[in-house]
């Protein structure tokens, strides 16, 4: 009698399967404040497409092509940082071994060779991905397709190719991803961009800046020693804090101003008064305090209360007759 010895899980290489913990550090995919911004697309659709069979296929679609994004520009990033020795200076010898374990080149679990390989491979699976979506989506206008595309190749030059953050659009992507991963699937779903999609995708795009320039702020040394640009690395000290200071006061006016120009309900900003609460919080603890960490976590979950809030207001605003104009 042939025993069967099958066993599945021998179909995955054995080296491949005892470097997948670190392939998944590498892809950083506990970074997910990028991917939040499509449940507030999908909060703003109307009642009536929100569960329409098209439209989730086409944001489950976009969901995996931004995910894919995301590993190949952090691959890509991590390679640059390593060749360069920034990340040896930022991520040091002194640093907790829980941080120093989401760069597994420095800690050699992987090569330069293996995290490019990986990379490419995520960037051409995000290309595949961002096409199907396209494809599939309901009312896709030539912008939404352009911003899909310039989101795309701008995230994966971060810093590989163009290398645009050290040429000083560090602040610029950082804000401009996420305003892009808001606007382009609301267009491609629905063909249009109204006014208050418009805020909400700017209020979005601010969240992660909102906590990138923190970050910026603490890997300065690293960043100066390679020749990155970013507002820490070209400003003075007390430069950077204002930069930081006007970022998040244009946050509060864009929030603020956005009834007065008829693009959102009046009580919005009441309902966003949380968000600018803890944005003046934020602001205290880093630039009054200089406690950089800190603050750069509290950046990180006001971005994520801020889509909550959002994700509420615009339930509610559909559901008390208002509609997104």
């Amino acid at each position: 009698m042939i025993k069967n010895h099958y066993r599945p899980a021998l179909l995955v290489p054995t080296p491949l399967r005892r470097k997948a913990p670190a392939y998944v550090r590498l892809a950083k995919l506990d970074i997910f404040d990028y991917y939040l911004g499509l449940l507030i697309v999908w909060s703003l659709l109307p009642a009536e497409a929100r569960l329409d069979g098209r439209v989730l296929a086409t944001l489950a679609l976009f969901l995996l092509s931004e995910i894919s994004i995301v590993a190949a520009t952090v691959s890509f990033d991590d390679v640059t940082g390593y060749r360069d020795g920034s990340d040896a200076v930022n991520y040091g010898p002194d640093a907790p071994a829980r941080r120093l374990a989401r760069k597994p080149l420095l800690t050699q679990e992987l090569t330069p060779a293996e995290a490019t390989r990986f990379g490419w491979v995520a960037l051409a699976t995000a290309v595949f991905l961002s096409a199907a979506a396209i494809a599939v989506a309901p009312a896709p206008p030539t912008w939404a397709v352009v911003v899909t595309a310039v989101c795309l190749a701008a995230a994966v030059q971060w810093s590989w190719g163009l290398k645009l953050s050290h040429h000083g659009f560090n602040e610029a992507i950082l804000a401009g991803v996420g305003v892009g991963w808001l606007l382009a699937p609301y267009g491609l779903i629905t063909g249009a961009a109204p006014g208050f999609v418009v805020v909400q995708a700017l209020v979005f795009g601010m969240g992660p800046l909102l906590f990138g320039v923190y970050s910026n702020t603490n890997d300065v040394t690293g960043d100066a020693k390679v020749g990155r640009w970013t507002a820490a690395t070209m400003l003075s000290a007390r430069g950077n804090a204002v930069t930081i200071a006007v970022v998040s006061l244009l946050q509060v006016l864009l929030i603020v101003g956005a009834p007065l120009v008829n693009v959102a309900p009046w009580w919005f900003p009441l309902a966003m008064l949380p968000i600018i609460a803890l944005r003046a919080r934020q602001l205290d603890i880093g630039v009054r305090r200089h406690d950089i960490l800190v603050a750069r976590k509290l950046g990180i979950t006001t971005h994520r209360t801020a889509v909550v809030v959002l994700v509420v207001v615009n339930l509610v605003y559909a559901q008390v007759g208002g509609g997104v104009s």
